[in-house]
């Protein structure tokens, strides 16, 4: 039986990384594509100890002919979709550059799926940022979508036109909606690893003060190391469909800050309201956690919490990491790069 190959867009970030790996260790052959500008960003990779084991090329989601070619070239029997301009503050910002790239790109990606080969099979990483303000508690797949930034615009136009390439075209597309998934190897853009990131640093006297947005955003948030399982597990199934991956338990990032506080060794604090938040350490008297109205988004999204029955019952997929263990794997981490001195590295 020939080897199976998987092609991974966006491979240096941190779901392709854990995907790459799962999908080494379960005997595909992996390769990977890069923006060139990122090609020196591999340090995920070098993390799981898999760098050598992925074949990597160049790709830009943003030409057509360049995707048919290493589609052509590759002849995988998998793509996932896993690039994107994927911070949603920066969205705001890039809403042009965000929506070419999230939106129009997946665009071009399906359309050489269907030149080239229409027996590829095809996963489309949904967002649940695209529920934005959300229409039911908890979100699932049949909860109607209200897109809050420029990202989940993007992703929600992603979204429909994957079905609209299955049902027109009868490709095998899946869509996975996942919740927030987390782990070390989530970049410090991200709240919760610049939670993390910056409170190791603070106990190793490397940075003074961690400064946040709206701690009261609720979030439901699981390990990616768990979610990336649920995205193969999608592309198993005899036809593409659409599943929503979650835990189903929501958690302030508030909360998220004090159990990592207090894996780092604070007994936090809290003391004022609304942009007077602060957060001190009660042994030393220090703030710890403030909170800065530069953070907070146009058009907040307060609330987030899916419901993975679906995926449960179709795939038998289930989050194994639990919330308290998520933190404090990314505390540990963290804590154990600032005492080596390299969280200071743009890299990590």
């Amino acid at each position: 039986m020939a080897q199976r190959k998987a092609l991974i867009t966006g491979i240096t970030g941190q779901d392709a990384a854990y995907l790459a790996k799962y999908l080494l260790d379960h005997g595909y052959h992996v390769v990977g594509t890069f923006r060139r500008t990122a090609s020196s960003n591999m340090w995920r990779l070098e993390e799981l100890g898999i760098l050598d084991r992925v074949e990597m090329l160049p790709m830009d989601l943003l030409e057509l002919t360049n995707i048919v070619r290493v589609v052509q070239r590759v002849q995988p029997s998998e793509i996932y979709n896993l690039a994107a301009q994927s911070f949603v503050g920066v969205s705001f910002e890039q809403s042009v550059y965000t929506s070419q790239v999230n939106a129009i790109g997946v665009c071009y990606l399906l359309e050489a799926i269907r030149t080239v080969d229409s027996g590829i099979r095809f996963y489309q990483a949904s967002t649940s940022e695209m529920f934005g303000k959300v229409r039911a508690m908890p979100q699932n797949e049949n909860t109607p979508f209200y897109p809050r930034s420029p990202y989940a615009v993007a992703k929600v136009y992603a979204h429909y036109m994957t079905i609209n390439y299955r049902e027109a075209h009868g490709l095998h597309a899946t869509c996975g909606i996942l919740f927030n998934h987390e782990s070390p190897l989530r970049g410090r853009e991200f709240v919760t690893r610049k939670i993390t990131a910056s409170l190791a640093k603070i106990r190793h006297g490397q940075q003074d003060v961690l400064e946040l947005g709206n701690l009261d955003a609720y979030r439901d948030w699981g390990f990616a190391g768990d979610y990336v399982r649920g995205m193969h597990l999608m592309l198993q199934q005899p036809h593409g469909d659409d599943y929503v991956l979650a835990t189903g338990e929501m958690h302030s990032v508030r909360e998220f800050c004090e159990k990592a506080a207090q894996c780092a060794g604070f007994d936090l604090q809290w003391e004022g309201e609304g942009a007077q938040t602060r957060g001190r350490d009660r042994r030393t008297g220090k703030t710890v956690i403030r909170v800065n109205p530069a953070y907070y988004r146009p058009a907040e999204v307060d609330r987030l919490c899916g419901d993975a029955s679906k995926a449960k019952r179709v795939l038998g997929w289930r989050p194994e990491m639990t919330f308290d263990q998520l933190v404090e794997h990314m505390m540990r981490a963290d804590l154990e790069r600032a005492a080596r001195g390299v969280l200071q590295a743009l890299r990590f």
